[in-house]
């Protein structure tokens, strides 16, 4: 390591200079020298946020345009019901637990450090979630499915995003900073380089790379010098208001400085202290203080032990949707110190206004759990998109935190919790021990003896590869000696100091931090908060503390019948029952039976326990005869005026003290009169009741004591008669009949005696009801309080020398209990690691929170453990997630067989072999909580018992195997054949002595039970998780033989452990001698251990008095790291191939018995080793997650010597759409066709998109079990699909094509389980580098836009593309920028500009793709707004070219086939012309530019190109002469050639200016000319010929366009930029000269008077009054051949609002908007038609052929179905009137309509083809006629998104 002294220079070229380059020249970089070496630190610019440092995306790094903001994603995942793959094997995947991450990877820096030669320590960065994968280890068949317990996975609203979207976290080219040509680090000459430059293979690396380089990379130092500060990169500066306002002179450098500890001294920790620096490039000096550092440049230079500069891994970074009323409290979210949790919209909340709480602190802040604050939100755009926005909070403080989010006056809309784990650190130089590392063993605290001794018994566990202890409670117990019955929670207990001393706590804490220094081990031990001991001095001076019959007193009728059955037991004990059948001794059935029989006859009629439930009839009457005769009157405020008699329970639960409310009796009994004859009768009815509702009460008591017979004889059967019972024995005081409920702190007495008690409150608050469980009961509601009967009716499982706790619901309750426990917890936390909550199901949670949140104070990194019986994952939950419980203990001994074990280990823990590479930022999943994986626990029975000693062995082979926490309890390892009881157990454990024989007594060794063999599987266990071998797969060979393999993703090494396990003796069950071969992939590079349990004669097992012993006739024969030849357990039958570079090896067993392990450690076979190693150092330049098990390619192809980006850069976009998207009917243009998966799909797309959504699907999910990763598994087919459509294409395409030959053929020698990850990882990198490309081709519009902006920027690409045959008829050659390729089919050069599709997949190939209507709504959202204004230009000019009849066609046909049938298409033309020349930097000039008429005159033939030209605005001149003049033809080739279905009269086109209003006017009730063109089909339905929709007459839309037109071109007159001032018309029979200054004026002032519905039956613009039936709004059409049409209400009027605003008056404009909106706006699209209209239908269905006119054939297409398109001019209306009347309207219409957008971002998501569609059915619905993406829906929703 290089250790520096940095002069204030060098800390000025740190902090960089003056200058900050906001462009690149890349020429200049390139050809200076001099600034080579500073590249790294010119990439920070304007623009780019604090998101785009910390997660790389697809934008640029070093790229040419940088002043496009970094792709910032917003990440949605997939919602769906996931089942539990088995074990690893093929299958849908079961959302498996997150997992972690190393907490000190650091995020990616803008500088390209990673690229050094000495970069090679950087920590793989592992996916999480598990799937499957198709590893087989032996020639039979696989073993089926197995379904598990594990709940499907809650997730958030938004389920699928775009492909894009889900891999815009991966790291792509920009990830490199290096990624153009030439600029990847090229090392000098005699070195293997990546990339090499011809042209730069002399310049000189930055001294940043060189071998004499004063920095170093963190990762690779093995010196011990201490480090000060780390610099991280910079960001910068942004405004604190959270408008992510940047400071142009300001940069935050943002440095992590390493303080040190106090206590330990230093140590190069990461997380202690992280400061960010605020400098201003003017030169202010920098000061930090508080840390051992200063920067000052008035220094002479800045000392430090040393300065390390390293690249930033990628920051780990979860996101979290939040929905709408989604409370996800019982859904458990696990995050690791170093993440960023953020918080980010769902769909129901964008547009509103949300905050978001949380109490984790800020940095420097005390944690308080009712303490929160609010959020800043991010905005990585500079703007507030509802999209992109996030708030955030990053993760440095483990333990439970809460958030919660509200919008407008709801403060809570929804909310869960979310845990952080801590950080464990061991050794004297804190190395982390990480969570999956841990192996722990269980010590009963009494059984080590005295302190002096404890060294040597817990040197076992040291010496058995332990890493952590846990210790029952050490504090003084109770009388019983239970472990957990604690008699003084705050003393040290008195037992462990020998005679003359007194240990103490700081004793204990001595210990247990020399075995955290010196034995790299950790102590936790239990912590107990729901009881005390019984005996306790402190509850006896504070029994306010238990539940006692003062602050309880509804347990007095429990504590009656507990008093009753302690007599009983005295009486039945004393043989005074045995003439009844009840001896003392119980034996039989008979004996149960008397019990009962006992109970009913005896006992409950002595006690009657029905009266404290009962009232006193009599008294009740009186108190009610004595208010009827003074005339007493019901209170109706407290009644209501309701009848029926209320029953008030006493509270004091006294006999006979239940009383009456008399208003309810006064209400529900009422005399007759005042009479005494009524008044008796009247109390006669309440005297009746009262007896009725007693007897009720008296059955319900009966139902009590019902149960409690049932619950104490079942007790009794347990206690004394079953096998598996405890056999008590006969009846006595120490072991009575059933266990006592309460304490009974006084001298025996009589029951009568003892019911005088019940007067006496300073006697009755000494009955203190015992602690116990209660199964199956809610483990949130607490048994002992108000409204349980659990004490009642005996269903307490009970502790009977323990005291329930009373805590209250806080410290004011029970001040001196909380205080107590509070110290206690601290005690704990100050000397321990961790805690094990004991009993934590029963604890109630507010207790737990609360002291868990004190002991986080003394120990912030507790480690938390706990084990929970709720029976339900839901539940426990709850319990993890707001008590931030860090594992959850699991057992191995709840299987009842090898199979299940098998299936808890892939439960627990790791992902499956093959898994995905999961991107940095991704989804926070739910998963289940950490599971700390016990072979045993120390309260359960013995294995031994249940199974066979030689089981213990393999057993715990399969745990150690397990990709989390494991365990065992002290005694196991010993094969101790019997449970050490917590209670009974008074022996002490034997010390450890590594010489001690097998049947040594007092001393174990390595030779005792299976101590070696534990050694070496823990040791197994530990390696595994450091080293990173996260994946799982578990198979089942037989049903005795279990097989673990754990995978390393990132070298593909595999650790293969068969067990044979022994469940039942082999001494009386039979095990086939002949154990199944197994088929191990891959080369075994040794055997890491082979154990077997043998017997060694050593006798049978005697039970000391004084030392827990084992059996001494095992031991364990083990052998450890061995080549296989020397193996006697197998031998090596051979190698076959399976493939290329997958080859197997076939194992025999020849000694695998019962008992047995084996484990192989296993690499790839060398050849497929290298193919991945390469295969990962070409996919380091997308992401250094790679970078770990790559090899340097000696020899790399042509194609990969330069970077993908360097390709990508030439691809144009037209490419790009090839590369990227094209549906199956375009590919068969070309003679192919998208990818068929067998048995399952078509790819949408047969581009990358294709694949990517489905991969975007199948990745978080690890969904390895999908037909397409079975597909790829299978063969090669799909992969050289992906290449091969690419390299027959010519230039750039072919290099990126002939770039995926050469990563694929790498990717085809690798084993074939690993095929659908790197596919996938090759398929992201190129994937988001073509997007990358994509973006820098687009507008800044769209590349500084929100992921939302360019997903439908997207829709530019997906829609424009170049055929096979030209769709746009020829241009002008005398335009620049037109392309030409060679015909692929005449071999003559052509013009191939790109035209957009209608919609995918209908309207995509031939002459049915363009459209002139469709064409030019999209065109100014596709084309224009995403900067590709040379192929807008072309477009227009090209439709131009068609003009005929002085209208533009619908149907293009080439210009050949085109028809001339719409009306409107010629307007949405002009409209493009007037957008693109006010959007186009001098876009005037497109009216000058020549268009190719192919249709001079109205009748002549197709002329050919460049035949005859004239600029374009003669062209729009001759349009709208021609409106003028008038349009009257009829269709060429009119009939069923052209239009099958159409009526004759139909083919008639005639269009005209009405001179009184200057309407555009035109069609017949037989055709119809606008956008509402469906004719109808049906000869059932009689609609066959007849327009659903004709809209003849002007349609609004049209008079609309037509103003906005005829305004443009005056201005354009005024500007000298048209010839024309106006056109000539017939008017009253002669040719006039009509202006379109007077043209514009006329539509002006007859707009609203025409159009506007007013509904007042005295409007004399109104012709038709009877036909209104909606009010305000403006009419569809004026002057249709059926006048009802005018009036339906349809959404085109918001379009003329949007060309020609100032039609509108501005109120009459807004009412009709809101009347559009609560009328027509639907979740996607507008309904087309009023749904109160009599014809209105929502559903859409083209193949239903009825009777019924209105739907048949699809005839209601535009009666109903809510298209999409008009949703975009409908908000951009609402947008634009919301301005005009004011901010506040302004401010809630911008809410509005983000709202409804966020729901088409959802879609556009979800789709498989990232789009949206044409129409949806009513109310958003699916409609499967629909176009699945379509141009104008994407165009029209991109224009809402930049009007805002």
């Amino acid at each position: 390591m290089w250790v520096s002294s940095l002069s204030a220079s060098e800390v000025e070229e740190l902090l960089g200079s003056p200058t900050v380059h906001h462009q690149r020249n890349y020429q200049r970089y390139y050809q200076n020298p001099t600034i080579k070496g500073q590249h790294w630190r010119n990439t920070c610019h304007s623009g780019h946020t604090a998101v785009d440092h910390k997660e790389c995306c697809v934008n640029h790094l070093l790229s040419n345009d940088v002043t496009g903001a970094g792709f910032h994603s917003r990440v949605n995942w997939y919602d769906g019901v996931q089942k539990e793959n088995h074990w690893g094997h093929q299958g849908n995947a079961d959302s498996r637990q997150e997992k972690r991450f190393d907490h000190s990877t650091l995020k990616h820096n803008m500088c390209s450090l990673y690229k050094m030669r000495k970069c090679q320590g950087f920590q793989e960065s592992h996916p999480f979630s598990h799937a499957s994968t198709n590893i087989n280890y032996r020639n039979s068949s696989r073993y089926e499915g197995h379904s598990s317990a594990c709940c499907p996975p809650q997730t958030c609203d938004q389920d699928m995003v775009s492909a894009y979207q889900r891999q815009i976290c991966y790291t792509t080219a920009s990830d490199n900073n290096g990624v153009d040509e030439g600029n990847f680090y090229s090392p000098t000459s005699g070195q293997s380089g990546l990339y090499i430059d011809p042209d730069s293979c002399e310049r000189r690396p930055s001294p940043i790379y060189g071998d004499d380089s004063p920095y170093t990379i963190l990762n690779t130092m093995d010196s011990g010098d201490p480090i000060t500060a780390i610099f991280m990169g910079f960001q910068r500066v942004q405004d604190d208001s959270g408008l992510g306002q940047e400071f142009d002179e300001t940069l935050k450098p943002e440095l992590v400085f390493i303080e040190d500890d106090p206590e330990n001294g230093p140590a190069p920790q990461l997380n202690p202290c992280v400061q960010k620096i605020q400098r201003t490039l003017s030169g202010t000096p920098c000061f930090i203080e508080g840390t051992k550092i200063t920067l000052d440049r008035r220094a002479g230079s800045v000392t430090s032990d040393s300065f390390v500069m390293l690249p930033q891994h990628l920051k780990q970074i979860r996101v979290l949707m939040l929905n709408d009323k989604e409370e996800l409290e019982k859904t458990l979210f696990r995050l690791e110190q170093g993440f960023e949790l953020q918080f980010r919209l769902g769909t129901s909340l964008q547009g509103r206004r949300v905050l978001v709480h949380t109490n984790y602190p800020l940095d420097g802040q005390s944690y308080d759990r009712h303490t929160f604050r609010v959020l800043p939100w991010n905005y990585p755009t500079g703007r507030e998109e509802d999209s992109d926005k996030y708030c955030s909070v990053d993760l440095k403080i483990a333990g439970s935190y809460q958030y919660f989010f509200g919008f407008g006056n709801t403060d809570r809309s929804g909310g869960g919790y979310f845990v952080v784990d801590p950080v464990l650190r061991v050794g004297p130089d804190n190395h982390v021990l990480p969570l999956d590392c841990i192996t722990i063993q269980t010590y009963l605290a009494k059984c080590l003896g005295h302190l002096d001794d404890w060294e040597a018994r817990l040197r076992v566990a040291k010496e058995s590869g332990y890493t952590m202890i846990h210790l029952t409670p050490l504090q003084t117990l109770g009388e019983s000696r239970s472990c957990y019955s604690l008699a003084d929670q705050l003393t040290f207990s008195p037992d462990f100091s020998p005679k003359g001393k007194c240990y103490t706590w700081e004793d204990v804490g001595a210990l247990v931090e020399k075995m955290r220094t010196e034995w790299n081990m950790l102590c936790i031990t239990d912590v107990v908060y729901n009881h005390t001991a019984a005996n306790s001095v402190w509850i006896k001076e504070h029994p306010e503390c238990g539940y006692n019959l003062i602050n309880s007193p509804h347990l007095r009728p429990a504590w009656v019948l507990d008093r009753a059955l302690w007599h009983l037991t005295t009486r039945v004990a004393e043989g005074r029952y045995a003439a009844k059948g009840l001896p003392a001794d119980i034996t039989s059935d008979s004996h149960l039976n008397a019990i009962r029989s006992v109970l009913w006859q005896d006992i409950f009629p002595q006690i009657k326990l029905w009266e404290f439930f009962q009232v006193k009839v009599s008294s009740a009457v009186e108190q009610f005869r004595i208010l009827l005769q003074n005339g007493t009157k019901p209170d109706h405020k407290k009644t209501g005026g309701k009848k029926g008699l209320k029953i008030i329970q006493d509270p004091e639960y006294r006999r006979y003290g239940n009383t009456v409310d008399m208003d309810s009796a006064l209400e529900t009994f009422v005399p007759h009169s005042s009479s005494p004859q009524h008044i008796e009768e009247c109390c006669g009815w309440l005297k009746n009741k009262l007896e009725q509702l007693n007897e009720e009460q008296n059955h319900i008591v009966q139902t009590h004591q019902d149960q409690a017979a049932n619950c104490m004889v079942g007790n009794v059967l347990y206690e004394r008669l079953a096998d598996h019972g405890p056999k008590l024995g006969p009846v006595n005081r120490k072991n009575p009949l059933v266990t006592r409920y309460f304490t009974f702190p006084y001298k025996d007495m009589t029951l009568e005696q003892e019911m005088k008690l019940l007067d006496q409150p300073d006697k009755m608050c000494h009955f203190l009801a015992h602690n116990g469980w209660v199964m199956g009961d809610d483990p949130l509601r607490n048994f002992a309080e108000r409204g349980s009967n659990v004490y009642l009716r005996r269903e307490l499982i009970c502790w009977g020398d323990s005291v329930k706790l009373r805590y209250g619901s806080g410290p004011e309750d029970c001040p001196y209990l909380w205080a107590h426990m509070k110290k206690y917890t601290e005690i704990t936390a100050t000397y321990f690691h961790g805690v094990r909550l004991d009993n934590c199901h029963s604890t109630p949670l507010h207790v737990a929170e609360y002291m868990l949140d004190m002991a986080r104070t003394v120990c912030p990194n507790l480690y938390v453990a706990a084990e929970l019986f709720t029976g339900s994952e839901d539940l426990d939950n709850i319990f993890v997630t707001r008590l931030g419980i860090t594992s959850l203990i699991r057992e191995a001994m709840s299987a009842g067989d090898s199979h299940e074990e098998g299936r808890l280990v892939y439960r627990y823990g790791g992902e499956p072999v093959g898994a995905f590479v999961q991107p940095s930022l991704r989804p926070l999943m739910p998963s289940i909580a950490h599971a700390m994986f016990l072979d045993v626990t120390h309260d359960n029975e013995c294995p031994i018992q249940l199974r066979s000693a030689l089981d213990s062995l393999p057993s715990s082979a399969i745990v150690s195997m397990a990709c989390c926490a494991i365990g065992s309890t002290r005694g196991y390892d010993e094969l101790v054949p019997h449970q050490i009881s917590v209670v009974k157990e008074e022996r002490v454990y034997p010390k450890w002595n590594p010489s001690a024989s097998p049947t040594s007594i007092g001393e174990v060794g390595p030779r005792s039970g299976i101590i070696a063999g534990k050694l070496a599987l823990n040791k197994l266990h530990q390696e595994l998780a450091t080293q990173g071998f996260l994946q799982v797969y578990v198979d089942q060979v037989d049903k005795d033989i279990v097989a673990v393999t754990r995978h390393c993703p990132s070298t593909h090494q595999s650790v293969v452990t068969v067990s044979r396990t022994a469940f039942w003796d082999p001494k009386t069950h039979h095990y086939d001698n002949n154990a199944p071969p197994m088929f191990i992939p891959g080369k075994i590079e040794e055997v890491v251990l082979e154990a077997r349990m043998v017997e060694t004669g050593a006798g049978g097992y005697k039970k000391s008095d004084t030392y827990i012993n084992g059996l001494p006739g095992y031991t364990v024969e083990i052998k450890e790291h061995i080549p296989i030849e020397q193996s006697t357990v197998v031998k090596q039958a051979g190698v076959t191939s399976k493939g290329r570079s997958e080859f197997v090896q076939e194992i025999t067993f020849q000694k695998l018995t019962p008992g047995s392990v084996i484990s192989f450690r296993i690499s790839l076979d060398p050849t497929a080793q290298k193919m991945v190693g390469v295969l990962r150092y070409y996919l380091s330049q997308f992401s250094p997650k790679y970078r770990k098990g790559s090899t340097v390619d000696e020899n790399p192809p042509e194609a990969l010597q330069k970077p993908l980006a360097a390709f990508m850069s030439k691809l144009t976009l037209a490419d790009l759409n090839y590369l990227l998207f094209r549906c199956d009917t375009e590919e068969q243009e070309d003679g192919g066709g998208c990818y068929s998966i067998p048995g399952w799909e078509t790819l949408k797309y047969a581009g990358l998109q294709g694949l990517m959504s489905v991969l975007a699907d199948i990745r978080p999910n690890n969904d390895l079990g999908h037909p397409v990763c079975a597909n790829l598994r299978q063969g090669d087919w799909l992969i050289d699909f992906v290449s091969d459509r690419l390299i027959h294409k010519e230039g750039p395409l072919a290099q990126v094509g002939q770039w995926l030959v050469a990563m694929f053929k790498y990717l085809k020698h690798i084993p074939r389980y690993l095929i659908p990850c790197y596919f996938d990882a090759i398929l992201v990198s190129t994937y988001t580098t073509a997007l990358d490309a994509t973006f820098k081709l687009m507008s800044s519009f769209v590349q500084d836009g929100s992921s939302f902006v360019r997903h439908l920027a997207l829709g530019s690409l997906q829609m424009s593309g170049v055929g096979r045959h030209p769709v746009l008829p020829p241009i002008s050659a005398k335009l620049d920028g037109v392309p030409y390729r060679i015909s692929p089919t005449t071999g003559e050069k052509e013009q191939c500009c790109v035209s957009l599709a209608a919609g995918l997949p209908h309207f995509s190939a031939g002459i049915f793709r363009c459209w002139g209507r469709d064409t030019f709504i999209a065109l100014r959202g596709l084309m224009m707004l995403t900067g590709r204004h040379t192929e807008a230009r072309n477009i227009i000019l090209a439709f131009a070219g068609t003009l005929r009849h002085g209208l533009i066609p619908n149907l293009l046909g080439e210009g050949i086939c085109a028809r001339y049938n719409c009306r409107d298409a010629v307007w949405w033309w002009l409209q493009c012309i007037q957008d693109y020349v006010n959007h186009v930097p001098n876009g005037h000039e497109i009216l000058r530019c020549p268009v190719t008429r192919m249709y001079p005159t109205d009748d002549c033939e197709p002329r050919k190109s460049g035949e005859v030209e004239q600029p374009l605005y003669d062209v729009i001149q001759e349009a709208l002469q021609r409106h003028l003049q008038g349009i009257s033809f009829r269709e060429r080739n009119a009939g069923p050639k052209i239009d099958m279905h159409m009526k004759d009269e139909g083919f008639n086109v005639f269009v005209k200016v009405d001179p009184a209003t200057g309407f555009v006017s035109g069609g017949n009730r037989f055709n119809c000319g606008t956008w509402m063109d469906k004719m109808g089909e049906s000869d059932r339905a009689r609609n066959k010929g007849m327009p659903a929709t004709p809209r003849d007459g002007a349609a609004v839309e049209i008079v609309g366009l037509s103003k906005s037109a005829v305004r443009w071109v005056v201005e354009l007159r005024a500007k000298g930029l048209f010839p024309y001032e106006g056109a000539n018309m017939q008017i009253d029979g002669k040719e006039r000269l009509v202006l379109y200054s007077q043209w514009n004026q006329q539509l002006q002032k007859a707009f609203e008077a025409g159009f506007w519905v007013s509904g007042d039956p005295e409007d004399p613009n109104e012709k038709h009054p009877e036909l209104v039936h909606k009010r305000g709004i403006y009419k569809d059409s004026y002057g249709a051949s059926s006048p009802w049409c005018d009036y339906q209400l349809r959404p085109n009027f918001t379009i003329a609002m949007v060309v020609a605003p100032e039609l509108f008056t501005v109120e009459r404009a807004w009412k009709a908007l809101d009347v559009a909106e609560k009328k027509l706006l639907g979740p996607l699209g507008m309904k087309t038609l009023d749904p109160d209209d009599m014809v209105y239908c929502g559903v859409y269905d083209n193949a239903l052929d009825n009777d019924n006119y209105n739907l048949a054939k699809g005839f209601n297409y535009h009666q109903g179905p809510e298209w999409l398109w008009p949703v975009g001019y409908f908000l951009r209306a609402k947008l634009s009137f919301a301005k005009k009347l004011g901010e506040k309207t302004y401010a809630e219409t911008v809410t509005m309509v983000k709202n409804v957008l966020s729901k088409h971002y959802t879609h556009l998501e979800r789709s498989p083809w990232r789009g949206l569609p044409e129409l949806t059915n009513e109310n958003g619905q699916y409609c499967s006629f629909s176009c699945e993406t379509q141009a104008w829906s994407l165009a029209t929703v991109l224009e809402v998104l930049y009007d805002l």
